[in-house]
């Protein structure tokens, strides 16, 4: 049973609003990938390269169940990253069948373009919100990783480590 106070309706119309914003977030971060300084980047390189930073020297298995794609799929993913300079590949120390996939230092450099576009352009929004309204985003945003972290856990999956802090806590 849902812990929502309120009618289903109004967590209806929560969750649309929700999607809305993500929607939103994409369109703003989406311009991000193009103008980075190090050169354009595809939406499938972004996420693959989020989760070998978080899971270094992550295997391509690994990757492809994180991804959500074929294993056949992500090894031409990272056939492409490599090639540009993005990752690079190392036999695992575990087993010699296996290799593992690291984040090259332009891949990270890569990231820290795309966090700081993307805190600029939510930092442009943040200024057109009252304080009020910003404490009170903060807060919920911490209530809801909390909860979509929960959830993560609940299925069995390792949420992000939220590497930037707690929300509330640098609003």
């Amino acid at each position: 049973m849902s812990r929502f106070i309120g009618s289903p309706h109004h967590q209806d119309r929560v969750a649309h609003a929700a999607v809305a914003v993500s929607e939103l977030l994409e369109v703003l971060w989406g311009r991000g990938q193009e103008a980075a300084p190090s050169g354009p980047v595809s939406p499938s390189q972004l996420r693959a390269l989020l989760v070998i930073e978080e899971h270094e020297g992550v295997n391509l298995r690994t990757l492809s169940e994180a991804l959500g794609s074929r294993p056949s799929s992500v090894s031409r993913l990272c056939d492409r990253m490599e090639a540009i300079g993005l990752v690079r590949r190392a036999p695992s120390q575990i087993s010699r069948r296996e290799v593992e996939l690291r984040l090259s230092r332009q891949g990270q450099t890569v990231l820290d373009e795309f966090r700081a576009f993307r805190a600029r352009e939510v930092h442009t929004v943040l200024e057109r919100m009252s304080p009020g309204d910003v404490r009170t985003l903060a807060e919920g945003l911490s209530a809801f990783r909390a909860a979509a972290s929960g959830h993560l856990e609940a299925e069995g999956v390792a949420p992000p480590a939220g590497r930037h802090g707690d929300v509330a806590d640098s609003a």
